[in-house]
């Protein structure tokens, strides 16, 4: 499992894949990168510090990523990357948040004191195939309430039982109200999810050309940050 890389090309940053405790909403479908939590408190401490001395701070923007949400690290793992904000003069941070913490996305904000992106795994603005199906447990009234909370959503395309019209939808909704989207093309992995070849042909046809947009990352595979495995 790599868990360290400089992106360099598209938003260049610093990138690490961290442990955490257990995601706390933990039943989404189609998900089993959840296994990589631990609930080895001082554990997950020491192996953070340990990828976090990768961190030199040359890009000046740093992407904290887990099997979970950016609440679930450890307190002193958040210590940890604060004192390595400060030491290294990383001026942007981005982490990632399930929607269950709209809330309290101000207290990290605070907490750290720079720029901080909050990522959203949204997967599709399609209400019945991502909560139904996909069991994301994400509900809100409107975009714009989703837009108000999160600068950057993520989606998912390649999932058997998803159509052209939702995920045309999906990418018109990120151009028009989110400052930051990644797409990711759905890999197989342990759980009962299928990918659908033909829907991912079709994408890449239609869509290539968002790679070309400074402000949306196409991960073709699950891997392409330079973090993460098999």
């Amino acid at each position: 499992m790599i868990r360290y890389n400089v992106i360099s090309i598209k938003n260049p940053r610093e990138i690490v894949l961290l442990k955490s405790r257990p995601c706390q909403w933990g039943r989404c479908f189609f998900c089993d990168y959840i296994h990589d939590n631990s609930t080895n408190l001082d554990e997950i401490i020491e192996f953070n510090k340990k990828i976090l001395k990768n961190v030199t701070g040359e890009k000046k923007v740093l992407e904290v990523i887990n099997s979970g949400s950016a609440f679930e690290l450890p307190e002193e793992t958040l210590n940890d990357i604060k004192e390595i904000i400060s030491k290294k003069g990383i001026k942007r941070l981005i982490l990632e948040s399930h929607y269950m913490y709209k809330n309290r996305l101000d207290e990290l904000k605070d907490y750290f004191g720079i720029e901080l992106t909050f990522k959203c795994g949204v997967e599709t603005f399609d209400d019945n195939f991502r909560n139904n199906y996909l069991k994301k447990g994400m509900v809100y009234s409107s975009i714009e309430e989703v837009a108000s909370y999160f600068d950057s959503v993520c989606l998912m395309v390649g999932i058997k039982g998803q159509t052209k019209e939702m995920i045309k939808r999906d990418i018109e909704i990120i151009k028009k109200s989110f400052k930051y989207a990644c797409i990711n093309i759905y890999v197989p992995n342990t759980t009962p999810v299928q990918r659908d070849l033909e829907l991912i042909k079709w994408f890449k046809e239609e869509y290539s050309y968002l790679e070309d947009y400074d402000n949306i990352e196409i991960l073709w595979d699950n891997t392409d940050f330079g973090v993460g495995g098999n």
